[in-house]
């Protein structure tokens, strides 16, 4: 199905080092060229249908909050302006610009730094089955899509394919060491809360995210997207209602698609239909707009 998103990349005498779920990665030496696609995935599965400019509102929202939060963590990014890039990727801008970063290359951690705010998604399906996320043992008496005033770190193992596991902090330090653990789960809380609050003056709820992290230098560096609708959940504040599942600016409302579908959650993906295309851009441009004023999409 063609729809006009870009989900794969190539240069005539450069391939990607790597292909992720959305992003394809060109090795640079001790720099990468981070492409966002416009490939979704869900439930860890790639859909084989791509939602317009959904790379370039990832790659714009994350150098926004790159620039806006610079103080609260080191990050990666050099550059999204195409000028900076090698000459083969200036020479295919209808391919690169806009959904591209030049990043420095870091040892990046297997963990995914994941820190819920609300109670949602599978969080609030385990604490209805044993009252506790991620092991994390909260208060009795919680709805789906409580607010947690303490905001909980709960860490994942990342999957270029198949699904990401959720693990303890625990079992976090064990695998990247307890300095790095600490520091960057700290860092993410940090980041998350500040984000937070800045979002609910734009009239949105932030209720989860997840951040990735690695080492540069010897220093800890936040990497990848931040904060993103494919990241995160975001939700309209003035309508916000604890006790069922909310409206949202992500890809919750793929994930609700399929859910309603014959699908056992294994690849291949039912293709989404054009009109949840067609919604999921309105959504990613909507959570754009609303959190930085921004008009491109």
């Amino acid at each position: 199905m063609t729809n006009g998103a870009i989900c794969e990349t190539q240069l005539p005498n450069r391939a990607p080092s790597a292909r992720g779920k959305v992003r394809d990665i060109y090795d640079l030496g001790d720099r990468l060229v981070i492409v966002a696609t416009d490939r979704i995935s869900a439930f860890d599965v790639v859909n084989p249908v791509g939602i317009p400019d959904k790379g370039k509102i990832l790659t714009a929202l994350s150098k926004f909050w790159f620039e806006l939060m610079g103080d609260v963590v080191k990050n990666h990014l050099i550059s999204t302006d195409l000028a900076d890039f090698p000459e083969d990727f200036q020479e295919h801008a209808d391919v690169f610009a806009g959904r591209s970063m030049l990043v420095h290359k870091c040892e990046m951690f297997p963990v995914e730094f994941v820190i819920r705010g609300y109670l949602a998604g599978s969080g609030w399906k385990e604490y209805k089955k044993d009252g506790t996320v991620c092991g994390i043992k909260l208060p009795e008496g919680l709805v789906e899509s409580s607010i947690l005033e303490n905001p909980i770190y709960t860490p994942a193992t990342k999957a270029t394919d198949g699904h990401d596991i959720n693990i303890s902090p625990e079992e976090s330090a064990k695998i990247i060491g307890e300095k790095w653990n600490t520091a960057a789960s700290e860092a993410a809380q940090a980041f998350y809360k500040g984000g937070r609050e800045y979002a609910a003056t734009k009239g949105i709820i932030l209720a989860d995210t997840k951040f990735e992290f690695g080492i540069l230098n010897g220093e800890l560096v936040l990497a990848d997207e931040v904060l993103t609708p494919d990241s995160s959940r975001f939700w309209p504040a003035d309508i916000y209602s604890p006790g069922e599942g909310q409206p949202s600016f992500d890809k919750q409302f793929v994930r609700d698609w399929l859910e309603e579908q014959a699908w056992d959650k294994n690849p291949p993906q039912p293709p989404l239909p054009e009109e949840i295309v067609s919604k999921t851009r309105e959504k990613y441009v909507e959570a754009y707009r609303h959190l930085t004023g921004g008009k491109e999409f």
